[in-house]
């Protein structure tokens, strides 16, 4: 009989008590061929993955795998981890959690299902950037590159910057 991992057990124990005390569960994964998630949003070999109930959809904590949806950018995407890529959980507030090892290599037969075949898209226009400067009404004399600092009581004025 095979040994049974307890790196499972102790994902959904972790996940529950972040959930219960009202905390936000994170998993860190180890990214190789196994794993699907948003490469753009791979650092180093690595993701940080979002996983309480408001942040997933149809979340799966299995014992060999954990797969949900969740929406990078607006865009819903389909997320698959095996169990042993999975490098920490953690509450994001405290950091509290725990930190597993991964193996260098990944487990034989471990493969990621088929992806979907993304359908039309909403393309989302590049954003302008906005910085708030405080405006008010210059003496004579000051300095005009120099912004001037709103009177008490004064709201400061949006400018765009482009």
């Amino acid at each position: 009989m095979s040994e049974v991992s307890t790196k499972p057990y102790l994902i959904r124990a972790l996940y529950e008590w972040c959930t219960d005390a009202g905390f936000t569960p994170y998993i860190a994964v180890a990214v190789d061929e196994t794993v699907r998630v948003p490469v753009e949003f791979v650092k180093n070999g690595e993701i940080v993955l979002n996983v309480s109930a408001l942040a997933t959809n149809h979340l799966k904590l299995g014992n060999e795998t954990i797969e949900f949806q969740a929406r990078f950018g607006g865009v819903p995407r389909e997320v698959y981890v095996p169990v042993p890529r999975v490098i920490a959980v953690y509450a994001r507030e405290n950091g509290q959690g725990m930190a597993f090892d991964v193996p260098k290599v990944a487990p034989a037969g471990v493969e990621p299902p088929a992806a979907p075949v993304p359908g039309p898209r909403a393309v989302e226009p590049p954003r302008e950037r906005v910085e708030l400067v405080p405006v008010a009404n210059p003496s004579p004399g000051d300095d005009p590159d120099t912004p001037p600092t709103p009177r008490p009581g004064e709201r400061p004025k949006l400018t765009r910057i482009k």
